[in-house]
């Protein structure tokens, strides 16, 4: 479309940004065992980029523990995974370059994340606060990835259309969303390895160190 520009760039965090997955692992795995069982490989990749209520049936299901308290093991992963973030989270590569660059060009940003606020506020300490116009996380919308929810909010919040919004994703429940809401999509892979149709109609590339301010307005040209 001849001068559509790009409008805003729409960050995924866990697994995109940071390297955060393998803390979430780590808080996971720790969960299972309390309850006496073994989180099993399909259950933990089934997780990825899902919302915690997502993952809590998830888990439950795996164990094979109709009765679990979702509410209290919800609680318990929070606080564990709130201690490992709050040591640090490590950045993908690329990740640092790419946000100072889209800043230093003016384009707008926004975070958009199925994790809850308090715990992305501490990522945030890592990641820098400033870098986002907006921040959306799961506790801020009624409906979270794969629903087009999130990033119809996103866009909305920096008074952007999402046909003019690249969204920069790594796993298959928000490539959906994002797909969902008509953004313009860039997949990298990180703990999953992505179908054909998790793909569909993304540019794909295997770190943020490929993606740079010119590809992202020439996807949206």
């Amino acid at each position: 479309m001849v001068g559509v520009t790009l409008a805003a760039v729409l960050f995924d965090m866990d697994g995109t940004l940071v390297d955060t997955e393998k803390l979430w692992d780590v808080a996971l795995r720790e969960l299972a065992l309390r309850y006496g069982g073994v989180l099993s490989d399909t259950a933990r990749a089934a997780m990825v980029g899902g919302s915690a209520e997502t993952t809590m049936r998830l888990l439950r299901d795996d164990l094979g523990q109709p009765d679990l308290d979702l509410t209290e093991a919800s609680v318990v992963l929070s606080t564990r995974v709130k201690e490992l973030f709050a040591e640090g989270v490590p950045f993908k590569p690329g990740a640092v370059e790419l946000l100072a660059a889209v800043r230093a060009a003016g384009i707008p940003t926004a975070l958009v994340t199925n994790t809850g606020r308090s715990l992305v506020d501490l990522a945030l300490l890592t990641i820098g606060a400033g870098n986002f116009d907006a921040v959306l996380t799961s506790d801020d919308v009624a409906r979270t990835k794969p629903h087009p929810e999130h990033y119809l909010a996103a866009a909305r919040a920096l008074g952007a259309e999402p046909s003019r919004c690249v969204a920069v994703e790594d796993s298959p429940t928000g490539l959906a969303s994002a797909r969902a809401a008509g953004c313009v999509l860039i997949a990298v892979p990180s703990e999953l390895t992505l179908s054909d149709d998790d793909v569909a109609g993304a540019t794909v590339r295997s770190s943020l160190l490929e993606v740079d301010v010119a590809l992202l307005r020439r996807l949206v040209r």
